[in-house]
């Protein structure tokens, strides 16, 4: 069995394994908490028609839910990963092509980002609704910095290298742990695998492999997890899915292109503003809750 056979294979089960958990946990609620309205289809479809065309996912869906109110904030996290993830791994079934990368290097950075995603989605699935928003509305923050840095060619050139060795292979193993862990946030992957990969002297064309191997392998391990904690919006993880996968194929078989330059532009200031309206919201939360702590009456004698 060839190196990407086997990436396949695993790949597979995990989907597998995924879609059992999603389909079990869906079975068992009533229609109407599972039941997707047109808007999370089309928004399944809409994001995942554009991630397949390289604008990404998660902070459009982001905006979508907040300006939209269709998922709780604490719960956002947990819909993105669960609702996205058959998407991706079909982009990556798609797409995965057949880039010479070192075989160690690319299963050891796909290993790392999906344990980090499992123990992420551990930790996110227990947080509460403020640290969830704050932490939500810096992944926004930290996905604005990432398309202005592509927006203005500002990623590093990157070397010629197919493959890490020592040192860098450790730098690279690390961060793509915590790449991982910090993408069930909503936090995007690919942006910084890519520039991770370029700073550490790799052909840019090798991150195409590292990155949609990581991201397929990392969200249904999270998703799982999420499913599992009933830390997501099921009606909307449903229409991500149903409309991603119709979106996803579209966008990869008949449309392949597009002039996005101007798309961008806009997903940034709107994604930028979601993210100031998502802190001030984690801000209004805080401060409400101190005024409530100092009216509260003393329960001591």
């Amino acid at each position: 069995m060839t190196l990407l056979s086997g990436i396949y294979a695993a790949l597979s089960a995990f989907t597998v394994f995924f879609a059992v958990v999603f389909a079990q946990a869906v079975w068992r609620l009533p229609l109407v908490s599972k039941r997707p309205s047109f808007e999370a289809l089309l928004t399944g479809f809409v994001t995942n028609f554009f991630d397949t065309l390289g604008i990404g996912s998660f902070a459009p869906s982001t905006v979508i839910f907040r300006f939209r109110q269709m998922v709780p904030d604490e719960l956002i996290p947990g819909t993105l990963n669960v609702g996205h993830t058959l998407p991706v791994v079909l982009q990556a079934f798609i797409f995965f092509a057949a880039i010479q990368v070192d075989p160690v290097t690319l299963v050891l950075l796909i290993a790392a980002a999906t344990i980090g995603a499992w123990f992420g989605a551990g930790i996110v699935a227990g947080l509460p609704k403020r640290p969830v928003q704050i932490c939500v509305g810096g992944a926004l923050l930290v996905a604005v910095a990432a398309m202005l840095m592509r927006q203005l060619e500002l990623f590093p050139a990157g070397g010629t290298a197919l493959q890490l060795d020592g040192w860098d292979l450790a730098i690279g193993v690390l961060s793509n742990f915590l790449f991982g862990a910090i993408s069930t946030l909503g936090i995007g992957f690919y942006a910084p695998c890519m520039t991770m990969v370029s700073l550490l002297g790799m052909n840019p064309t090798a991150a195409f492999p590292i990155m949609m191997g990581s991201g397929a392998f990392l969200m249904p391990a999270a998703s799982a997890r999420f499913v599992r904690s009933k830390a997501y919006f099921a009606s909307v993880a449903v229409g991500l899915t149903l409309g991603g996968l119709a979106g996803v194929p579209l966008a990869a078989f008949v449309v392949k292109s597009l002039p996005l330059t101007t798309l961008r532009w806009l997903v940034i200031v709107v994604v930028f503003y979601a993210a100031v309206m998502m802190l001030r919201s984690a801000w209004s939360n805080s401060t409400g809750a101190n005024a409530t702590s100092r009216t509260l009456p003393s329960t001591k004698p």
